[in-house]
């Protein structure tokens, strides 16, 4: 009987010895991830990941393949994305109707010029004249929620090229967000956010880019061989970019350039181990924006050598980034997702001897026909504000001291505008807003915030060319943007797997919120994927 006492005595030991581990256990795979770093690429794309996979080594984009889930088809579901929008809805998990970030660029109707969506004249700019902030993000973002739930203690950065997709990505309580400036070179921020590593000012300081620029050159980094389907006389010829000191544009054409992914990863390198991010039991954040746009300033519309090896040069910097993440705290203590900005800007024109049905479409011509239209149909007057990007904005304040119907001239301005040359479609803000009926106009709606709505809107015919009269605005040729985008979400506990599947581009700040169990951003409109 004793016996038999002190063997259940031994065994309710066992069992309660076996809670305890199985207990640590729990607490230790509950622990949430202390690092998250998000990297959003400019307009990449899934096809050249594809294409490009076998050329790549192991420790980039094939890593996050082999270990993180990849949705090959995001969609944002709004017609023309930027930089601006695309990145706001991955951080926001919110359309634009809902963020308020429609566009990279908006009309001010007060100064009749076109201003950056975030300028914003009280927030003085540091290392630089430029005056932004978050303030116009009319919602909590991704970061914003981590601050949050950390009682401000989470550290969280970005660093891009493009200042307005590294405040976005920052958000409104971020301690930093850092840019290469279009004037000089340098890292720049604002005075919205507070906290300036000596990382940013050593690089400023001792090591500037006004120092280096002149010395680098962009040229492939591989052998033909390892560039898939290039035209033949581009392999005899490759290609090859300075950024001289007598070049006027020399550092917009660097952050247009696959090298300014390099100097981009290394700044946010540095920030990772000298700052000492994710050592701590709190959640930090770092954001990088890079790019893998076409190359504008290039010397053929054939860009498929220079996109190529942005690709291969990617593929280098993420494997960087993510030996940084090993060296600090491990992935298997991060969260990480590489994510495209969910359109590509291709807007080179064909060549006149391909006999590819075009036109050219003048906005400034379009701006005083309609004019002359108005004056003809409700007299005398200054109606027009302006027009920017197929958007016409209205003088609001003029038609109203009129005491004329804004909404019948808004429709009847869309009906003129149909029937010029070269326009697909014109839409009044009434019929995108009050009730869309068409796919179209449906994803117009979600494109059009009531803070800086624009009064008609017009599509231009594929293929035909928008001409502009200033030399500030490129020339476009308008295309579909009908590519694959994709996200690729890498975290503790993932299984590798490829969705092929369409997602919209919403459930990826809900679902890394859930991840990291915070709240999703106040607008964050989908709720969280399950895996």
């Amino acid at each position: 009987m004793r016996h038999k006492k002190n063997k259940i005595n031994r065994l309710i030991a066992t069992m309660l010895m076996s809670m305890v581990v199985c207990s640590a256990f729990g607490q230790s795979k509950s622990d949430r991830p202390t690092l998250m770093v998000g990297i959003v690429i400019d307009q990449l794309r899934s096809d050249y990941i594809e294409m490009l996979k076998d050329h790549f080594g192991e420790d980039g984009f094939n890593r996050l393949l082999r270990s993180g889930v990849c949705f090959e088809n995001v969609d944002f579901k709004i017609p023309h994305p930027d930089i601006a929008s695309g990145t706001a809805i991955l951080y926001t998990g919110a359309y634009p109707n809902v963020n308020s970030i429609t566009s990279y660029k908006i009309r001010n109707r007060a100064t009749r010029n076109d201003e950056r969506i975030l300028h914003d004249p009280e927030a003085m700019g540091n290392f630089t004249a430029e005056t932004l902030s978050p303030r116009a993000i009319s919602v909590s973002t991704l970061c914003d929620e981590a601050r949050i739930a950390s009682i401000g203690l989470s550290n969280v950065y970005s660093f891009a090229p493009d200042a307005q997709q590294a405040i976005i990505m920052a958000g409104h309580s971020a301690n930093g967000a850092f840019w290469i400036n279009d004037v000089d070179g340098k890292w720049s921020t604002t005075t919205f956010y507070k906290d300036v590593p000596s990382v940013i000012q050593a690089r400023n300081y001792a090591t500037p880019l006004t120092s280096r620029l002149d010395t680098m050159s962009w040229r492939p980094m591989a052998s033909s061989e390892q560039y898939v389907a290039l035209p033949t006389h581009r392999r005899m010829y490759p290609f090859r970019y300075f950024y001289g000191k007598t070049e006027t544009q020399r550092y917009r054409a660097y952050k247009e350039s696959a090298l300014v992914n390099d100097e981009v990863t290394s700044v946010a390198i540095d920030c990772i181990a000298k700052l000492s991010l994710g050592k701590r039991k709190e959640l930090d954040i770092v954001n990088i924006g890079l790019t893998a746009a076409p190359y504008t300033y290039g010397v053929t519309a054939d860009y498929s050598y220079e996109l190529q090896d942005t690709y291969l040069r990617l593929d280098r910097e993420l494997a960087r980034i993510f030996r940084a993440i090993d060296s600090a705290v491990g992935m298997d203590n991060a969260v990480v997702f590489v994510a495209s900005t969910g359109y590509f800007d291709d807007h080179s024109a064909d060549e006149e001897r391909f006999n590819v049905p075009t036109g050219k479409f003048y906005p400034k011509r379009a701006v005083s026909l309609l004019n002359m239209f108005l004056i003809a149909k409700y007299g005398n007057g200054e109606w027009l504000n302006g027009y920017d990007e197929g958007r016409f904005y209205f003088n609001r304040s003029a038609i109203k001291d009129a005491n004329l119907d804004i909404t019948d001239m808004r429709m009847r301005s869309a009906e003129f505008l149909r029937l010029m040359s070269g326009v697909k479609e014109a839409y009044a803000l009434e019929e995108i807003v009050n009730n869309p009926v068409t796919p179209e106009a449906k994803a117009m709606y979600l494109a059009t915030s009531n803070a800086n709505s624009a009064d008609v809107y017009i599509e231009i015919l594929p293929g035909w060319t928008i001409v502009h009269d200033t030399p500030s605005q490129r020339n476009r040729t308008v295309r579909g943007n009908a590519v694959n985008t994709p996200i690729i979400l890498c975290a503790p506990g993932l299984k590798a797997e490829k969705v092929r599947t369409a997602v919209d581009a919403t459930f990826l700040a809900p679902t890394v919120a859930r991840v990291l169990r915070i709240r999703s951003p106040n607008g964050a409109c989908d709720k969280p994927l399950a895996f």
